[in-house]
């Protein structure tokens, strides 16, 4: 006879883990939610104060990031990496998170290691102010070596109608105000982990390895965009991730708008300087990294001041980085 322990499935090591998880994903819960922890699945009310509520949901994962952090054994931010993949990814549309539920596979369990991942996953949550519903920790015995991870997480939204971001509401002659990113966030990894072997020697210039460089956690917007967008001061808005400013932006523009950027608006992090000079061309750059913006607004001059004040009180830095213009829908630096 053979036994799923045999196979390489450890239940009773799935029962654990629950059980030390528990109190960490119910700490992110509030009255909203429905349902206990365990179940087959968790629910959330939708709130009463918005009109007309649309739900929006979005799912994304931190990709090749987690093999640095594999390398390092450092699984204390990934969890913040994946959450703002989504709750940003919501907020591009102005939607509000109501839950998020995450999907761990694992070549084998590691008790330290999933704990660890999944309380990063929580502090995330609290952060975005959205409460970690449940999910699923799978172990993969013979399709993912051992020490493997894969990450990935789906995120609930909700927004009134007449709140919805888009296209529709962009017009020649708004601003364009980026927020800044201190750090590479979730993007791009394919090329860094080419150009960076030694993760534990000094990044140039500075005194941190390259791994603490490289592996610092997500910057989180979904709070101070969500704010903005209820105070109906952002018109449109799009999520800096692969595909950087000009593949992201180009998202939002309507027929007859062009997005004109001013790169020098914004400092650089040092980040994206070290890879440049590493031989990666200046279109590449700007097509794969955020270079120091995490997220566009696209925004009515007469309402920049006090989206630079709300993001300013929040932590963010917002500056203006361009304009919109007429022509046919591109993003050009300029």
């Amino acid at each position: 006879m053979t036994s799923y322990r045999e196979a390489g499935v450890d239940l009773e090591g799935a029962d654990r883990h629950v059980a030390r998880i528990s109190p960490v994903v119910t700490s992110t819960w509030g009255p909203n939610v429905v349902g206990g922890f365990g179940g087959f699945a968790a629910g959330v009310t939708v709130p009463s104060d918005l009109p007309d509520p649309v739900l929006m949901m979005t799912t994304d994962g931190v990709g090749t990031k987690l093999e640095l952090a594999r390398r390092t054994g450092r699984w204390e931010g990934v969890g913040f990496d994946l959450v703002a993949m989504c709750v940003d990814d919501l907020a591009a549309v102005g939607a509000r998170p109501l839950g998020f539920v995450d999907y761990l596979a694992v070549g084998a369990l590691e008790a330290d290691r999933d704990a660890a991942i999944v309380a990063s996953i929580a502090a995330a949550c609290t952060e975005a102010h959205c409460p970690l519903l449940g999910g699923e920790t799978a172990e993969h015995p013979g399709v993912m070596d051992p020490d493997q991870v894969d990450l990935a997480g789906t995120a609930l939204g909700v927004v009134a109608r007449d709140r919805v971001l888009g296209p529709d509401r962009v017009r020649v002659g708004m601003a364009v105000v980026g927020l800044a990113s201190p750090n590479l966030r979730s993007n791009g990894f394919s090329l860094v982990r080419r150009l960076f072997d030694d993760l534990e020697s000094a990044f140039p210039g500075t005194d941190r390895s390259v791994a603490d460089v490289l592996l610092e956690p997500s910057v989180i917007y979904s709070p101070t965009v969500v704010a903005l967008v209820e105070d109906d001061l952002v018109a449109a808005a799009a999520h800096v991730t692969g595909g950087g400013i000009p593949g992201n932006l180009v998202r939002v523009l309507p027929p007859g708008c062009r997005a004109v950027v001013h790169p020098d608006a914004w400092d650089v992090p040092e980040v994206f300087a070290e890879i440049a000079r590493r031989g990666v061309d200046p279109e590449s750059m700007r097509r794969t990294f955020n270079l120091g913006i995490g997220f566009v607004l696209v925004v009515d001059p007469a309402k920049v001041s006090a989206v630079e004040e709300r993001a300013g009180r929040d932590g963010h830095g917002a500056t203006v980085i361009g304009e919109i213009v007429a022509g046919d829908p591109a993003v050009v630096f300029d």
